[in-house]
């Protein structure tokens, strides 16, 4: 990659979505958060929905320039590497659910994850950009879209997009067992096993990696001045498209369905332009800076900060001025935060500390020179 066609903006919108991340995962209590900080109950599209496919998004962007070096072809080298970082970022995503593994409950350990579906979404869509032309990826990520679609609506139940219906879980539960699901959906006050990041699910996210990788294509093939607009009106013809879709196959994060795909790509494509504006063809850079430290250790600070809220969660415990025995993450809740700025706003300001935490972690790193790759 030419240096004048390297963007700050790709690093600050990873880091963007880094640090919402760990926003959104680590409040103070789940009993208290702002409405725009939670997930859509199941269909819908709350800010929160968009961090995950943004993240992908970007894998797609970041891997258009990472393979340029082999010459985007498929041989022994990129077999290789690609192969090592799908094995290494699906293995660190299930060494953070098992943690702390001396007291884990294997038989009922969740499998899938945030970082095993980065994991697979970028393998698989990896393979396919190095082994196939421009037009039989489109073909493909297309393909792969309206397929997913005939999936959900002629294997799932009488309510094919429903959360007890759909063919997603019934897949999911065959292949690994519920008890190796996420659990934390509610039906009628009864636990759903479900999880929104489960196998059949990735099909559709490799697509939501592919788009960014489109999206790097037409960034390289076009004058730099006009890249923004582009990205742009790219962007707001996947959103308009997947509203569209919307209307007859729900934006579902949970089932990830392709109208979500197009929906949230749409989104990322549109943010990147602006950023990219901004940035790099204004040259307002300096309050990109915060940004820029996420960016460069992303997966890095996402798995400590995974780890970190588990620690206090399950491994560090406080006697309260009653002598109950509360958590290291309850403790510091209800004796900091709380008494700050109150239940909901201290909840935010856990989760902001949280950010900070973590960036100071991601500077000193940063100032050091020490990148992690994974």
């Amino acid at each position: 990659m030419q240096k004048s066609q390297r963007y700050l903006a790709l690093d600050v919108l990873r880091g963007m979505t880094i640090a919402f991340m760990i926003l959104v995962n680590t409040p103070g209590s789940w009993q208290y958060v702002y409405a725009p900080l939670l997930h859509a109950e199941w269909h819908g599209c709350t800010p929160t929905d968009l961090v995950f496919p943004f993240f992908l998004f970007v894998v797609g962007v970041s891997m258009f320039f990472s393979f340029a070096k082999y010459e985007n072809s498929l041989n022994k080298a990129t077999l290789r590497r690609v192969g090592e970082r799908t094995f290494m970022i699906f293995i660190i995503g299930l060494f953070i659910n098992s943690f702390p593994q001396w007291s884990q409950d294997f038989s009922q350990l969740r499998i899938m994850g945030v970082l095993q579906r980065i994991a697979l979404a970028y393998g698989i869509a990896a393979i396919i950009v190095l082994a196939f032309s421009r037009r039989n990826i489109l073909i493909i990520g297309t393909s792969l879209l309206f397929i997913y679609w005939a999936i959900l609506y002629f294997l799932g139940g009488d309510d094919p997009y429903s959360l007890t219906d759909n063919v997603v879980r019934a897949f999911d539960s065959a292949v690994l067992g519920d008890r190796h699901l996420y659990m934390g959906f509610r039906e009628g006050g009864e636990a759903i096993p479900f999880d929104p990041e489960g196998l059949l699910s990735t099909i559709p996210s490799v697509v939501s990696v592919l788009t960014g990788y489109f999206a790097a294509i037409m960034i390289k093939e076009t004058q730099r001045e006009k890249v923004p607009l582009k990205l742009i009106l790219y962007g707001a013809v996947f959103t308009f498209a997947g509203w569209l879709w919307g209307l007859v196959l729900p934006i579902n994060k949970p089932l990830w369905t392709s109208s979500y795909v197009l929906y949230t790509s749409g989104q990322a494509a549109i943010l990147f332009g602006i950023l990219i504006y901004i940035i790099d063809i204004k040259g307002y850079k300096k309050w990109s800076s915060f940004f820029v430290v996420f960016g460069l250790n992303p997966l890095f600070i996402y798995a400590l900060s995974g780890i970190w809220a588990k620690a206090l969660w399950m491994l560090i415990r406080i006697k309260d001025a009653e002598g109950n025995v509360m958590s290291g993450y309850g403790w510091l809740y209800q004796n900091v935060f709380v008494p700050l700025a109150g239940n909901l706003n201290g909840s935010l300001l856990f989760a902001i500390t949280h950010i900070i935490f973590f960036w100071l972690i991601g500077y000193i790193l940063y100032k050091k020179k020490i990148f992690i790759k994974v």
